[in-house]
């Protein structure tokens, strides 16, 4: 079993939907069931899959999971980008969360890499 708290791609996924449910926290009020709800389901989807697929025993499992997780990491991306369109991001924290996002997709390559490698 893998211990995923020790993995870099779920504490800095972890850390970006921290990040996500503050921020968040000051969007309209008639977007709670609408953006900030899919955003904040798209950022806590990423560290839930690497959570989920470190306890599978099969590295194919464990590649699933990792796979559902950078597309969520792709997701909340765009509900980032939309956000800031629509003016409830500013453009200071959109950087900064698209810097998170970004960081966390480097990790979560990286151990995808690094999974498939195993597999080999």
């Amino acid at each position: 079993m893998r211990d995923y708290k020790k993995i870099v791609a779920w504490q800095r996924s972890h850390n970006l939907t921290l990040r996500v449910y503050e921020i968040t926290k000051s969007f309209p009020n008639e977007e709670k069931f609408g953006i900030t709800s899919q955003l904040r389901r798209a950022a806590y989807s990423v560290p839930a899959n690497i959570a989920e697929g470190s306890g599978r025993s099969g590295v194919k499992d464990y590649l699933r999971f990792l796979t559902i997780a950078y597309g969520s990491l792709k997701e909340a991306e765009y509900f980032l980008l939309l956000a800031h369109d629509l003016e409830y991001l500013s453009a200071d924290a959109h950087s900064e969360l698209t810097d998170m996002s970004n960081a966390t997709f480097a990790a979560l390559h990286g151990l995808i890499k690094a999974v498939e490698h195993e597999r080999n």
